[in-house]
């Protein structure tokens, strides 16, 4: 079966036409778009189309940032309204479905290529519990995939944009920090995300009274990655430090996701940052942080955690979505 599938994101949307066979999905074609130039998702779908046509494409699902109501989405960081009904009358297709762009990464892990997910933190699956994956990328998106007796089903969350909670006394003085710079309230998305080492970086030049260096004076959005660069080759001890309590942070909320769903079936890292930094969990306090939970030190020792190599996976979710969904409804 032949489907239009979409993983869009604050930064960039990635549509592809696939085709579906039961668990396996190939790409049959595939482009990558800067969301910011587009007034509407719609708009996005017609150039894709225009280039390569919908063919036998009916359906069509895309994961997107943001709450779905209904058939109704506002993305997180897109001024956009997304409306299926509208996509479908615009694009002459039978079905569109708008899923979160975290659970149709979380759908995606059903149809991944085991050679695409490594095994950071060992531990002990249980098959028949639930699971947890979270995503630093533009944004920190967080989804469980809870098992029903039969399966593990997929659900969206915000959790991401739940309260920042520091754990020692540095966090405390970056936690008022960014009140400051946000006027309030502060998720552990102004953390744990692109921005959020960005803020992190930010915030330490601030406390040691450092001007920002020359290659920090660049587009927002190629910050995140010239401070992991710099970090990573060691030109820069600011940058490392922030590296370094950005791995700290993710470990801490990753943990704490685990700890919310009972996440025993093990805990997955998607989205954008995590596999270009994927020689860099081993030597950070990641997993430390992961289960410094208290009295929940010792279930938090026994979950697995996973990091998806694969930067697809929200596209082959969305695939697999409207796949299975469209033979569902006939």
């Amino acid at each position: 079966m032949k489907v239009l599938a979409g993983d869009i994101g604050g930064t960039n949307s990635r549509l592809a036409l696939c085709d579906v066979a039961g668990p396996r999905v190939t790409v049959v074609a595939e482009k990558f778009y800067p969301s910011a130039s587009f007034s509407s998702l719609s708009e996005v779908v017609r150039t894709f189309l225009a280039t390569y046509g919908a063919g036998e494409v009916r359906s069509a699902c895309f994961g997107l940032p943001g709450p779905v109501r209904g058939r109704l989405v506002k993305p997180t960081n897109l001024p956009w309204l997304v409306d299926a009904d509208e996509i479908e009358r615009e694009l002459g297709l039978d079905a569109v479905y708008l899923i979160n762009d975290l659970e149709a990464n979380a759908y995606g892990l059903a149809v991944l290529d085991p050679a695409a997910v490594r095994v950071i933190k060992p531990g002990t699956a249980i098959p028949n519990g639930n699971a947890a994956l979270i995503a630093a990328g533009t944004g920190l998106g967080e989804a469980g995939l809870a098992w029903d007796g039969n399966r593990r089903r997929p659900f969206a969350t915000e959790g991401g944009h739940a309260d920042f909670a520091p754990a020692d006394a540095f966090e405390d003085e970056l936690l008022g920090f960014l009140r400051v710079k946000f006027s309030g309230h502060v998720s552990w998305e102004r953390v744990v995300s692109g921005p959020g080492l960005a803020a992190i970086h930010e915030f330490l030049r601030h406390r040691g009274g450092e001007a920002l260096p020359e290659w920090a004076l660049c587009p927002a959005s190629e910050l995140p990655g010239r401070i992991a660069a710099h970090a990573r080759d060691g030109s820069d001890p600011v940058a490392t430090e922030a590296l370094e309590r950005f791995f700290a942070l993710y470990g801490a909320e990753a943990g704490n996701l685990a700890l919310k769903l009972l996440a025993i079936g093990g805990v997955y890292l998607g989205g954008g940052i995590a596999p270009k930094l994927a020689d860099a969990f081993a030597d950070s306090r990641f997993v430390e942080r992961f289960v410094a939970k208290g009295r929940m030190r010792a279930l938090l020792e026994d979950i697995p955690v996973y990091l998806v190599l694969d930067d697809r996976a929200g596209l082959w979710g969305s695939a697999n979505y409207a796949a299975t969904r469209r033979l569902a409804h006939g």
